[in-house]
C-alpha cells in the first residue's frame, strides 16, 4: 500500500508539472468499502428468484456486480411503471452506470397492481431489502451503508420504505433465514418520484388521462389508501417517520409528476428535519433518462456523487 501511495503521488506531481490532470482511482485503506464515481469496472450480470408472490409469479432480482476485489456498496433499484407495468429491466442503463463505478446494484421485479394492490409491491421491496442484506456477500457486497434508487412509482415505494422501515404492514413477508434483519436503509436516490399520490391522480383527471386514472384505481384498493400511503400527506399528518437523506431529480417539463407538487414535498421534508438534495432538470420530461444525452449523463453523475458522499464517510 505504501509503494502504491508513493507512485500515486509521483504521478500526480508529474501531471501537475506538465500542466494537465491525471485521474486516478480513489485509494482507501485495505478492506474499506468505498465508491469512486470515476471508476470503471467490467460487470458480471446474473439473475436469481428472490421470492414468488401470491399470484404465483416468480419475482426475479437482476444483479450487476463489479468485477473486482471489493467489497462494494449495495444499492437496490425499484422500477417505475405506475405500479401497473415494467420490471427489473426498466432502469438497466442507469443501473449499469451506477454499478460500473463500483457498486453492486440489484434491480427487482415487484408485484403489479393487477396481481395485488397496495401494499403488495411495498412488501416486496421491504422483503428485498432484508433478503439483500442477507445475500449481498454472495456478490461481494457490503450492506453496512445500504442505498435505494427508485424511479416514478418505484420512487413512491422507495419513499415509503425510507419513511416507514418498521411498518408491520410492509414487514408482513417473513425472511425465515434471518428474522433479525430489518428493512432500514441509509440513503435514497429518486428520479421523478410520486411524492404526492393524490396530486398525481388529480393531475391525471385534469388531463383526462384514462390510463393513468385506471392505474391509480387499480392500485389504491381500498381507495382511501391513496391518502394513507401518500408521502406528502404522511408528512402533513406529522406521523412519526424516519428521515433519511434523499436525492430527488425532477424534470421541469414533467406532466406526469408536476414540479410544483415535487417542490412542495421537498419543502415539507426539509421542514420536518430531513436532508434533501433537489434538482430540477430544465427541458426534461418524466422519463428523460430513458434516452441518452447530456441531461441523462448529468443524472447518472449526480446519483453517483450522491452515493459517494454517503459511502465514503
Amino acid at each position: 500500500m505504501a509503494k502504491h501511495l508513493l507512485r500515486r503521488r509521483e504521478l500526480l506531481l508529474a501531471g501537475a508539472a506538465a500542466g494537465f490532470t491525471i485521474r486516478l482511482p480513489m485509494v482507501f485503506a485495505a478492506g474499506k468499502t468505498s465508491y469512486d464515481p470515476g471508476a470503471r469496472f467490467d460487470l458480471v450480470v446474473s439473475e436469481v428468484e428472490y421470492r414468488r408472490n401470491a399470484s404465483g409469479r416468480s419475482l426475479k432480482a437482476r444483479i450487476y456486480r463489479p468485477d473486482g476485489a471489493g467489497p462494494f456498496p449495495v444499492l437496490l433499484d425499484l422500477h417505475g411503471g405506475a405500479w401497473n407495468a415494467k420490471d427489473r429491466h426498466a432502469e438497466e442503463p442507469f443501473d449499469r452506470a451506477i454499478a460500473t463505478a463500483g457498486a453492486v446494484v440489484v434491480a427487482i421485479d415487484m408485484t403489479l397492481a393487477h396481481q395485488a394492490p397496495y401494499p403488495a409491491c411495498v412488501q416486496d421491496a421491504n422483503y428485498a431489502v432484508r433478503w439483500l442484506k442477507l445475500k449481498a456477500k454472495t456478490w461481494n457486497g457490503d450492506v453496512s451503508r445500504f442505498g435505494v434508487f427508485g424511479s416514478s412509482s418505484g420512487g413512491h415505494v422507495a419513499e415509503l420504505l425510507s419513511l416507514r422501515p418498521h411498518d408491520p404492514r410492509y414487514n408482513a413477508l417473513p425472511l425465515l433465514e434471518a428474522p433479525q434483519l430489518d428493512a432500514a436503509v441509509d440513503y435514497v436516490a429518486l428520479r421523478s418520484p410520486i411524492s404526492n399520490t393524490f396530486a398525481r391522480y388529480e393531475n391525471a383527471k385534469a388531463l383526462h388521462d384514462a390510463v393513468m386514472i385506471k392505474n391509480n384505481v387499480t392500485f389504491f384498493v381500498p381507495w382511501e389508501t391513496i391518502h394513507e400511503s401518500n408521502p406528502q400527506e404522511i408528512l402533513d399528518r406529522r406521523e412519526v417517520v424516519t428521515l433519511k437523506p434523499l436525492l430527488i431529480m425532477q424534470g421541469a417539463l414533467d406532466t406526469n409528476v408536476r414540479p410544483a407538487a415535487q417542490t412542495k414535498f421537498v419543502d415539507s421534508y426539509r421542514a420536518a428535519g430531513g436532508l434533501c438534495d433537489y434538482t430540477i432538470f430544465e427541458g426534461c420530461e418524466h422519463e428523460w433518462v430513458a434516452q441518452p444525452g447530456p441531461q441523462t449523463d448529468r443524472a447518472h453523475e449526480m446519483v453517483k456523487a450522491f452515493i459517494a458522499r454517503h459511502i465514503n464517510i
